[in-house]
């Protein structure tokens, strides 16, 4: 077994109780080499085409990768995947924190969730050995209580939790799962999946650190990271996620009043640097991490917002803030934790809640359809309640439960228009008009609106360090107008989507600043390999490929690959509406199409090809061409 794994995969059946253990050989761990790779594998290989997200033949994979428990910034995180209750096709979601570590060092490089149980259940692993405990007592308790619960219970006050709350148990569709209260696996509803098998939890304590090919290198490393990792990250050690948001404002990268207006007349109130000098006690980190980029804040009065659950990032500020048009910290630090408590997503919470004002505003939506809340722009006090009649399935928050897409469905009279989404999932907080080759990713993405497939144009648009550091090695050495949508666009972001879907194979954090070389470095320094930046790139595309062909054989088609239309106009205000600048619908559809060539898939249809499979050592899935081509 090569260096870095531990060589097992745990299988656990709810359906039965039968546990047991997968093992494959080296060169499987080099072509799928963690995280996204692995759970793409599992997911195309095994599930049956058409089920039921959230039927017991679903399978929830968590999987980390080769350098996750190394003591090294940047290597403890963990992906979570499954068939999307949100969009129908393949699903996937990290989280950092400590649970990701403490998993490799209690034995395993991954565990596949079959079936689902009688009653609810918790997995308890500790040093190789697994067992489903009872959680019936744990049921409808939220994360706090069940972390502390399950500490009390397995006596091991370090062990590392990933559980559900109640959002998750009443299947919120956009559900998710809380590590340690503040780590969240946000997106696609990975959530409601372990709600619908009835797993509250699985907690791990292990000691066996992994064994590395080059200890050596990896201490150099380790020691050049602690130092290097405040002063290079310096914005993300002393601010988090959401530094840019006083310049991002009068620009028109926030997504404000539902990614209508384009720019928030007052966004101090809310700034991370407000956050900072007002609500903040202090910065966390990840396990060995020395960019501590983690915000914790502490409110007491008017509502509490307790520093367990850490503190809202940029998504959530956005979400709970300018996309609502609250302007009160206080209520965006209450909403995370509410969130949390529930265990959803609060970029999907905050953008349903937002596509519901709007059609409060409009009249589309009356007091009569909300129980009687006032959901005009702004009010946090609706916003709050909102988010536990959501997590509660209760009244009008059942409707919302259900995620704007769904919702926006069920309420008709034109709601459609108003749900921010891709293939059902609502779309982060940067305003595709203005990162226009973010707005590809948004579109193409397998998972939905996604905003970490690689590509956020504002690193690229101009000489200097970013450019450099990002777009030099992988052959880019021109810069490129931020709103720019063409071929040198479209490549730039293909290249960097394979980075980034293997950077979630690796599992390793986006936010400590490895080069491409030292990233490579890494890899070889824990696995002994002498792999280079081109194979860990195919390794991404193979990943993505996999999740393109799991999408295709349940149905979605290149219709799916496709912006809401309110990005085909500016904004209300702003620079945006100012400039008069919007996505070219005919251009997005000819970077779609030029995204699908440059993978090798068929140009009009996005389904890949036979040469481009075998290409990528996908052989076995060369089959599944002519049940998709029935399909496309």
């Amino acid at each position: 077994m090569a260096h870095g794994y531990i060589g097992k995969i745990l299988r656990v059946n709810l359906s039965t109780g039968l546990i047991s253990v997968d093992e494959h050989d080296d060169t499987w761990y080099r072509r799928y080499l963690g995280g996204a790779g692995i759970s793409a594998y599992y997911l195309l290989n095994e599930l049956v085409p058409g089920i039921d997200p959230l039927g017991p033949e679903n399978k929830l994979v968590f999987a980390v990768g080769p350098i996750t428990g190394i003591p090294i910034s940047g290597a403890s995180r963990i992906c979570i995947g499954a068939k999307s209750p949100m969009t129908g096709g393949i699903g996937k979601s990290e989280a950092g924190g400590f649970f990701p570590a403490e998993l490799k060092h209690a034995g395993y490089d991954a565990i596949v969730v079959d079936g689902q149980a009688e009653k609810p259940v918790y997995l308890w692993i500790k040093d190789g050995k697994a067992e489903l405990r009872d959680a019936s007592g744990l049921w409808g308790q939220g994360v706090m209580e069940t972390e502390d619960a399950i500490r009390a219970e397995t006596g091991e006050k370090l062990a590392r939790i990933m559980c559900i709350g109640p959002g998750a148990e009443k299947m919120v569709r956009y559900a998710c799962i809380i590590a340690d209260l503040k780590d969240a696996a946000g997106r696609g509803g990975m959530g409601a999946v372990m709600g619908s098998k009835k797993l509250k939890a699985i907690a791990v304590r292990g000691r066996q650190l992994p064994e590395t090919a080059d200890p050596e290198t990896i201490k150099v490393m380790a020691k050049e990271m602690a130092q290097a990792g405040p002063i290079k990250a310096k914005t993300f050690h002393d601010w988090g996620t959401g530094a840019g948001m006083p310049g991002w404002n009068p620009a028109g990268n926030l997504c404000v009043r539902n990614f209508r207006d384009g720019m928030m007349e007052n966004i101090d109130p809310i700034t991370v640097q407000t956050l900072k000098t007002t609500i903040s006690i202090g910065m966390d980190a990840c396990y060995a991490c020395s960019v501590r980029c983690k915000k914790v804040v502490k409110v007491e009065e008017p509502w509490v917002a307790d520093p367990r659950y850490g503190g809202p990032e940029y998504e959530t500020i956005g979400a709970f803030g300018t996309a609502t048009g609250v302007d009160n910290l206080k209520a965006i630090a209450r909403a995370h934790q509410l969130c949390q408590h529930y265990s959803i997503d609060t970029i999907s919470a905050g953008v349903t809640i937002a596509m519901a004002m709007e059609c409060y505003e409009r009249g589309i939506l009356t007091k009569a359809d909300t129980d009687g809340l006032d959901l005009t722009w702004g009010n946090a006090e609706v916003m709050l309640k909102l988010i536990e009649m959501i997590g509660e399935r209760k009244g009008f928050g059942d409707l919302l439960a259900e995620g704007s897409r769904v919702a926006a469905q069920k309420i008709g009279k034109g709601a459609e228009e108003l749900a921010m989404h891709v293939k059902g999932v609502e779309i982060a907080m940067h305003d595709p008009r203005f990162k226009q080759g973010l707005a590809l990713g948004y579109a193409v993405a397998n998972t939905g609106g996604d905003h970490c497939t690689g590509l956020h144009d504002s690193n690229f648009e101009a000489v200097g360090p970013s450019l450099a550091d990002l777009g030099y090695p992988l052959g880019f050495l021109d810069p490129m107008p931020i709103n720019e949508l063409s071929t040198r666009k479209t490549n730039l972001f293909v290249q960097r989507h394979r980075w980034t879907v293997q950077q979630d194979s690796a599992v390793i954090c986006f936010f400590v600043p490895y080069t491409y070389e030292e990233h490579v470095r890494l890899i070889n320094a824990a696995t002994g390999w002498n792999t280079s930046l081109e194979e860990l790139l195919l390794i991404g595309e193979r990943a993505i490929t996999m999740g393109r062909l799991f999408n295709l054989r349940e149905g979605l088609t290149a219709e799916d690959d496709r912006l809401p239309r309110r990005f085909f106009s500016p904004p209300t205000h702003g620079a945006l509406a100012e400039k008069g600048i919007a996505i070219d619908e005919a251009k997005m559809q000819e970077s779609i199409h030029s995204y699908y060539y440059q993978m090798g898939w068929d140009p009009e249809t996005g389904v890949p090809t036979r040469i481009t499979l075998e290409r990528l050592n996908l052989d076995w899935a060369v089959g599944l061409l002519e049940e998709i081509g029935q399909q496309a």
